[in-house]
């Protein structure tokens, strides 16, 4: 499967494929064209409450992954759209937050890389 992970600040690229913005706040000082997306997916984002109980703790960061996953499983639907996006080809998840190893964007790319392969879709790629 072909799935990556790109900060917001970072330039778009042909080779990004389908871009989607995962983020439910738009990134500080970033053009909407700079972005150059497929769609904005505000829902598959965390909810508020969560994004700011997790703050980027790292403290926090096992609690938030179980919580946030929860999220993702009450909201089957907010993710269809990657998942479509996967079965055409290269996906880039495009994110905001400085920390790269503890961000929602790295629970939701687990998150899709498990739901793709135990629903049996054929995904480029995988």
């Amino acid at each position: 499967m072909d799935l990556h992970i790109k900060r917001a600040y970072e330039p778009a690229s042909p080779e990004d494929g389908a871009r989607f913005l995962v983020d439910r706040l738009w990134p500080r000082g970033v053009r909407k064209e700079a972005l150059d997306l497929t769609a904005w997916l505000k829902h598959v984002a965390p909810s508020d409450p969560l994004r700011r109980w997790f703050g980027h703790e790292p403290a926090r960061w096992e609690a938030f992954r179980q919580r946030y996953r929860k999220e993702l499983r009450s909201n089957p639907e907010a993710i269809q759209p990657i998942v479509e996006a996967l079965a055409r080809g290269r996906v880039t998840l495009v994110q905001a937050a400085r920390d790269q190893a503890h961000n929602h964007a790295v629970v939701l790319q687990e998150y899709l890389l498990e739901t793709v392969r135990l629903s049996g879709d054929h995904v480029a790629g995988s």
